[in-house]
């Protein structure tokens, strides 16, 4: 019988397709791509993750997703050990009868010491017992406000598009927050502010930050603050102390001035390629992608604070920056131009807070 990895590796080869290929139409690393093929879960950082990164890539292949994820669960059923408890042991003719006599001895002596000492001091606590309902799961819809909270196991969040209502589940409040979605478990740690993908589409939907959370007891929920991307999102106060002062910029640079507002927000960078160019480009302070891009091609950057652009042919690529429900076409350098720009946040003495294109040597 096909085993569930060599019916995706069969469809990817169908198409002709590599793993760098489908990593970057699908922001899944080529070491899962690869994981998934191989039925190897041990690179996976946990068991939603491969399963919500499997769904994700059998749809990419046009393959039903969840005949998918049957075939795996039936193989990881299959190769479970058969427990301790449904092996068969022969046990000696008296087993059952003393068994069953100290079970009851026990439940007679538990009897009595909850009758004697117990049972009055339970009487006197009831009194002052307050029964609290609100432990039942609550729903909450994600509307243009942000939503602070403390949200338990079960909640439940609404977040409205245009194809239809999709709902996450909460379903870890120990360690690390995480709620399910359709393309798995997300989680989010403890301090950390994330852009978060939750139907699969390779673009940000949620910006979730944790505040506080139990390393102990679950049952205490965590404090979280949630907002839908592009909704009058704001930078936390730490994003905002490290945006540059107009002053410490380099004032011999050419500068465009792309947006101003009294407060600073994510924004995106979409490059459209029309001709060959490679590529490289930094977000914030992670670490640098490069790759090659040629004719019809598409990238797409989000951005807290900037993004540092390098390209080999300047006119081979247009660029659509996004920010706060607003648009900007930037302008297409000369043909075989090699070009670097910042295009980022800065502070200025007035207060103000711009978008900035700076074109460096």
């Amino acid at each position: 019988m096909e085993s569930y990895g060599e019916k995706l590796k069969k469809a990817r080869e169908a198409k002709n397709l590599d793993y760098e290929t489908i990593s970057r139409e699908t922001t899944i690393s080529s070491i899962y791509l690869k994981g998934i093929e191989d039925e190897d879960t041990s690179v996976f950082p946990g068991e939603p993750y491969f399963i919500g990164f499997m769904r994700k890539y059998a749809e990419y292949l046009d393959i039903d997703p969840i005949p998918i994820v049957k075939m795996y669960q039936g193989k990881k059923l299959q190769e479970a050990p058969v427990p301790e408890g449904l092996i068969v042991h022969e046990k000696p003719h008296y087993f059952w009868p003393l068994v069953i006599s100290g079970i009851v001895l026990f439940v007679g002596a538990l009897v009595a010491l909850f009758v004697i000492f117990l049972l009055p001091r339970l009487k006197k606590d009831l009194s002052n017992v307050v029964l609290d309902g609100s432990n039942s799961s609550k729903t909450y819809e994600m509307t243009g406000k942000t939503l602070s909270t403390r949200l338990y196991v079960g909640d439940k969040i609404k977040y409205r598009t245009e194809q239809g209502d999709i709902i996450l589940t909460v379903s870890d409040t120990l360690f690390s927050f995480g709620f399910q979605c359709p393309v798995g478990t997300l989680y989010t740690e403890l301090a950390e502010e994330v852009e978060l993908d939750i139907d699969g589409d390779s673009r940000s939907d949620l910006i979730v930050y944790v505040s506080d959370i139990s390393a102990t007891d679950s049952s205490r929920g965590a404090e979280v603050r949630i907002s839908r991307y592009g909704d009058g999102y704001v930078l936390s106060n730490a994003m905002q102390d490290s945006i540059p002062l107009a002053s410490e910029v380099q004032t011999n640079h050419k500068q465009l001035v792309v947006f101003e507002d009294n407060r600073a927000y994510p924004f995106t960078l979409n490059g459209s390629f029309r001709g060959s160019c490679m590529f490289r480009y930094r977000i914030d302070r992670h670490q640098n992608v490069e790759s090659y891009f040629s004719n019809g091609e598409l990238v797409t950057m989000t951005a807290n604070n900037g993004v540092r652009v390098w390209m080999s042919n300047s006119n081979a690529v247009k660029f659509t920056i996004i920010a706060d429900s607003k648009t900007y076409n930037l302008d297409v350098g000369k043909a075989g131009q090699v070009l670097v720009e910042d295009i980022k946040w800065i502070r200025d003495t007035d207060g103000k807070y711009k978008l900035v294109v700076i074109e460096l040597d």
